[in-house]
C-alpha cells in the first residue's frame, strides 16, 4: 500500500502534467491559428465565430463571449453549455483546472472562458463540421458557461481563495467574488442570436451537463420573448442527473434565481420538478428528448460530494447512480408518452474515469461515432427531431 507522502507526490505529479496538458492545448490553438475569429460584419457560412457580450461576465470577473455558426437553412440549435456548479463557499474557491482534473482534486466549475475552454464549446459532436453530422447545415448559437450556476443565477457570491487556487494577483485566504452572471449571459446572448439569426423554422434547444439542467429551466423563455412564432421545438439534455435535497434553497438564496424558477421545485432531482412544470403549461407544443451515461463517472462523483462530501466515486457510488437513472427516467416517461430517450454505456480506457462511463456525449466525438444499439446519438436525435421519434437503450435499465 502507498504511503502518504507516496499519494502526496503522486497527486502533484498528476497537478503538473494535468496543467501541462490544458497549456500545450491552449498554445497549439494559438500556434495553429485555430482560434475562432470574432465576429466582424456578417457571417460566412459554416465558420465559427467568436462573438463578444460586453454585458456578459465570467464567474471570475472576465469577460464573457459565445460562439455562433450560420448554416444553409432556417434551423436553428440554441446549445447551453456545460461546466460544473458551485452551490457553496467551498465549491466557490475549487473551480477546474487541468491539474485538478488529473489529480481528482476537488474541482467544481469552469470559472472562465481561457482559450482551452475552446475545445469543449465547437468542432466536437454536434457542433463539428462535416458530412458525417446531420446537423452540418443548422444555425448554431452557443450559449457559453463559465458562472456555476446552471445559466440561471444573478448575483455576487463572495467566497474565501484557497491555497492552490488563486488567480494572478490573488492571495490565499483573502475574500473574492463568485459572479453568479449565468442569467444575464443567456439574455445578452439570445439577443445576438434573435439578430443573426430572426427567423427558425425547426428549434431544437440543447445542453449537457450543467447546460442540460438550463433546457427545462429556460426553454420557454428562448421560445416566448425570441421565437413565439417557431412551432416545430424540441428539448433535449444530455446528462441532468444530480439528486440534491438542498435545490430550492440554492435557486433561491444562493443563485437568486428567477421566483418562477425555484417556486415549483419540491424534490431532490430539480431536472424532473422543471420538465414538470414545462409539460403542463406547453404540453406537446414541445418534443422532450433526455440522453444519459448510466453509471456517469463525473455526476455519480458530485452526487457522492453533495451527499457525503467526498469528491469522487467508485462502483458502489455508480451503481446508486444507476438506481437514481432507473426512478428518473419513469418520472419523465410519467410525465408525457412523448418523452424519449438516449441511454448509453460507453467507456473510455482512461484511470481517471475510476471503472464509471462517460459524462455527456452530444459534444463529443462519440455522438457520431459510437453506437448504442447499432444507432449512434447523431442519428437518433435527427430523427427525432424530424419528428420520427423512438428509445435507444432502454434495455440498459433492466440489469
Amino acid at each position: 500500500m502507498a504511503s502518504v507522502k507516496d499519494r502526496i507526490d503522486t497527486k502533484n505529479w498528476m497537478v503538473r502534467i494535468g496543467n501541462l496538458v490544458e497549456e500545450s492545448i491552449a498554445k497549439g490553438i494559438y500556434a495553429l491559428e485555430q482560434e475562432a475569429p470574432v465576429l466582424n460584419g456578417a457571417p460566412e457560412e459554416k465558420v465559427w465565430y467568436q462573438v463578444p457580450v460586453p454585458e456578459g461576465r465570467c464567474g471570475d470577473g472576465s469577460e464573457y463571449h459565445i460562439y455562433v455558426r450560420k448554416g444553409t437553412c432556417q434551423k436553428l440549435c440554441v446549445f447551453f453549455s456545460g461546466g460544473g456548479i458551485a452551490i457553496n463557499e467551498y465549491m466557490a474557491a475549487r473551480p477546474v483546472n487541468g491539474g485538478s482534473v488529473a489529480a481528482w482534486l476537488p474541482n467544481y466549475y469552469w470559472n472562465n472562458l481561457r482559450l482551452f475552454t475552446q475545445v469543449m464549446n465547437i468542432n466536437v459532436g454536434i457542433t463539428k463540421n462535416g458530412a458525417d453530422n446531420p446537423f452540418d447545415d443548422w444555425n448554431f448559437l452557443i450559449i457559453t458557461y463559465a458562472t456555476g450556476d446552471m445559466h440561471v443565477g444573478d448575483c455576487r457570491f463572495p467566497y474565501h481563495v484557497v491555497e492552490g487556487n488563486a488567480a494572478d494577483g490573488q492571495k490565499t485566504g483573502e475574500e473574492a467574488i463568485l459572479h453568479f452572471h449565468g442569467y444575464k449571459n443567456f439574455m445578452a446572448a439570445m439577443r445576438i442570436g434573435k439578430t443573426l439569426f430572426p427567423t427558425a423554422d425547426k428549434l431544437l434547444i440543447a445542453g449537457e451537463s450543467a447546460g442540460a439542467f438550463a433546457v427545462p429551466a429556460l426553454a420557454e423563455q428562448v421560445v416566448g420573448e425570441f421565437y413565439p412564432a417557431c412551432q416545430d421545438v424540441t428539448l433535449f439534455s444530455d446528462s441532468a442527473q444530480l439528486l440534491y435535497r438542498g435545490w430550492k434553497r440554492t435557486l433561491r438564496d444562493v443563485w437568486k434565481a428567477r421566483r418562477e424558477l425555484w417556486m415549483g421545485v419540491s424534490g431532490r432531482n430539480v431536472t424532473v420538478d422543471w420538465y414538470r412544470g414545462v409539460v403542463v403549461r406547453k404540453g406537446s407544443r414541445f418534443k422532450y428528448l433526455y440522453a444519459g451515461s448510466i453509471r456517469d463517472y463525473l455526476l455519480s462523483a458530485f452526487y457522492n460530494d453533495v451527499t457525503n462530501k467526498i469528491y469522487g466515486t467508485d462502483s458502489q457510488m455508480q451503481e446508486e447512480y444507476y438506481r437514481q437513472m432507473k426512478k428518473m427516467i419513469a418520472d419523465l416517461q410519467n410525465l408525457t408518452p412523448d418523452f424519449h430517450f438516449f441511454l448509453y454505456d460507453w467507456h473510455r480506457p482512461l484511470s481517471m474515469y475510476k471503472g464509471g462511463t462517460i459524462h455527456t456525449a452530444v459534444r463529443q466525438p462519440e455522438f457520431t461515432l459510437r453506437t448504442q444499439d447499432d444507432v449512434t446519438m447523431a442519428y437518433w436525435l435527427y430523427e427525432c427531431v424530424e419528428g420520427r421519434p423512438f428509445d435507444v437503450g432502454m434495455q440498459l435499465l433492466k440489469g
